[in-house]
């Protein structure tokens, strides 16, 4: 099963970078605010990253700040397309579906968690 992270990044200011496992690289997104349940917040789509991040915390190379795990764990695809992507994650803090979308303009992120 694929695994996802989510990282605090502090540089240049503070997002949270987060990964799916997509055969040998993380694709990846910046999301501008914190994830929170039931909430849209920005996002911005990243180039692929190394498969280290997955279990990485700590300075990022060439002075890029430092990253701090928020959460990790597995997912399943449910979409996987141009204009989004939507997967049902399980992990310690995160267990429901997130819904990254192309709107004219600009990503975005949704969470909403399990209510079970």
């Amino acid at each position: 099963m694929p695994r996802f992270a989510i990282l605090r990044h502090d540089h240049p200011v503070v997002h949270w970078d987060l990964f799916l496992e997509s055969g040998q690289v993380l694709r990846s997104w910046r999301l501008l605010a914190p994830l929170v349940s039931d909430a849209t917040v920005p996002a911005e789509p990243l180039g692929d990253h190394r498969l280290l991040y997955l279990d990485y915390e700590g300075p990022v190379s060439g002075g890029r700040g430092a990253v701090t795990r928020m959460d990790a764990g597995t997912f399943v695809w449910e979409l996987d397309a141009a204009d989004g992507v939507v997967v049902q994650l399980t992990g310690s803090a995160f267990r429901g579906r997130l819904e990254l979308r192309a709107e004219p303009a600009r990503w975005t992120c949704r969470f909403d968690a399990d209510r079970t």
